[in-house]
């Protein structure tokens, strides 16, 4: 990611995007943020171990949706709070995950789990990432540019952060709160005509 020049446009995606491969979102789950603080991973690992079981089993599970395809056609940056991996899989290169990635079956199987686990950031858990993710959002170039915010229930305060950032940067904001992959590819196909970095081969 090179935050020394300016970008035309940034996605920004929450659960939203991903409910369409199959993956509920936190809203659909009654307690399950209560069960993703580190306080409560290590006071109860072996409840957290299934719960994060739970999580792989559906990540694993679930393919891109043509929502994910077309923002890695497009080939922008993307800020993504989902630990779901698809938008890797879908193809795009530049990436911020800003709440980590799953464990792998592997990792979440040894014995010292939760404790010696950190790649994926819980409720109570310094994000590393959220620097970079505001330091990109401020990339955006003034007064031609557009912030995409695809599925983000606007829960976490990073979220009001970022919004909050591409204003002051100048940005136009899109919301996409449903139907994401009718929505987002509809979109990708304007933007790409609108703005000639997304010219040529990615």
């Amino acid at each position: 990611m090179d935050f020394t020049k300016t970008y035309n446009v940034i996605f920004f995606t929450g659960a939203g995007i991903s409910a369409e491969s199959g993956i509920p979102t936190f809203q659909s789950q009654p307690g399950i943020r209560a069960k993703l603080h580190r306080s409560f991973a290590n006071e109860h690992p072996e409840e957290f171990r299934n719960t994060v079981g739970q999580m792989v089993e559906s990540c694993e599970k679930a393919k891109p949706n043509a929502a994910h395809i077309a923002i890695a056609e497009l080939g922008c940056p993307v800020i993504t709070m989902n630990v779901d991996g698809l938008h890797t899989k879908a193809g795009s290169k530049d990436v911020i995950e800003i709440h980590g990635v799953l464990p792998t079956k592997e990792q979440l199987n040894e014995k010292n789990f939760p404790f010696e686990y950190r790649g994926i950031v819980l409720y109570d858990d310094v994000a590393p990432r959220y620097k970079d993710a505001t330091e990109l959002v401020e990339c955006l170039e003034l007064d031609n540019s557009v912030f995409v915010i695809v599925g983000v229930s606007f829960y976490t305060e990073i979220s009001k952060m970022l919004h909050l950032a591409a204003k002051i940067a100048g940005a136009e904001i899109i919301i996409i709160n449903d139907n994401a992959s009718v929505k987002v590819p509809a979109l990708c196909k304007e933007l790409k005509k609108r703005f000639s970095c997304f010219d040529g081969d990615k």
